[in-house]
């Protein structure tokens, strides 16, 4: 089976685009949280399930939110910026 076959397919969890926003942010904070876990300890179809799900409530957050705060920290120019200043500031005393 590839990666686009979707026989046995199954949604779990309620369609996000019917969840309140609290809702919406309480799954995506369960989910964020088992990530790591399920990432190194789950079957692949696990994994695989995890990643749909992760991407169906993420992809819903982001058509709620569509101007979102974006920090500069968190941009390429802005982990250029840092990484120059990293590399700039002197090594920490005792190392």
């Amino acid at each position: 089976m590839n990666e686009h076959d979707e026989r046995g397919t199954t949604m779990t969890g309620v369609d996000p685009s019917r969840l309140d926003d609290q809702q919406l942010m309480k799954e995506l904070e369960t989910i964020h949280r088992t990530r790591h876990d399920t990432l190194l300890y789950a079957s692949n179809d696990a994994l695989r399930a995890h990643n749909e799900r992760m991407a169906q409530l993420e992809g819903e957050y982001l058509r709620r939110n569509p101007s979102r705060l974006v920090s500069a920290g968190r941009t390429r120019e802005g982990a250029r910026e840092r990484g120059c200043s990293e590399a700039a500031a002197p090594g920490t005393p005792g190392t």
